[in-house]
């Protein structure tokens, strides 16, 4: 049984735990080893904060009731009217079990229910995995890039989706 709910204050460690995992699975190739290993380990830990700060909308994924995936979103800061998923990510554990699907369409719904028509996120152009669930989820990209540095030197290419909610 999958079920969503809005992340706490003692969700800290499983919400990094996750962060950690998948960021380890997914992003951590496209980096010095030495680079990837300090943010995974900075991914365990920043989630605290993330959620004592309350800025931010913080959904927990759970199948079987174990912790597996979590977004994060807010208003677009530079574009009114439009959300942004800031982070989407779900632990290699839970691939093929559905519970990022789940958790993806109640994110949309608790847009939906806060006003929001349309909805963004930014994801690396290098990563297949993610781009396919994006456009499976009906994202489309919309044509812009921007590059992001991860602290390492190394910019990396972004590209940007877009949907309805």
């Amino acid at each position: 049984m999958i079920k969503v709910r809005s992340a706490g204050p003692g969700d800290g460690d499983v919400l990094g735990e996750i962060h950690a995992a998948a960021w380890e699975a997914v992003y951590a190739p496209l980096f010095h080893p030495e680079f990837a290993a300090q943010g995974v380990r900075s991914r365990r830990t920043r989630w605290h904060a993330r959620v004592a700060q309350g800025e931010l909308t913080i959904l927990l994924a759970e199948h079987d009731d174990r912790p597996l995936a979590l977004s994060a979103f807010e208003p677009c800061s530079t574009r009114p009217g439009l959300a942004e998923i800031h982070s989407f990510y779900n632990h290699p554990d839970g691939w093929g079990s559905g519970v990022a699907a789940v958790l993806m369409t109640e994110t949309l719904s608790r847009l939906r229910a806060d006003g929001f028509t349309r909805v963004h996120l930014w994801t690396l152009r290098d990563t297949p995995q993610s781009r396919r669930f994006y456009a499976k989820c009906g994202f489309t990209e919309n044509g812009a890039t921007r590059t992001h540095d991860f602290g390492d030197g190394n910019p990396l290419e972004q590209v940007e989706y877009e949907r309805v909610c």
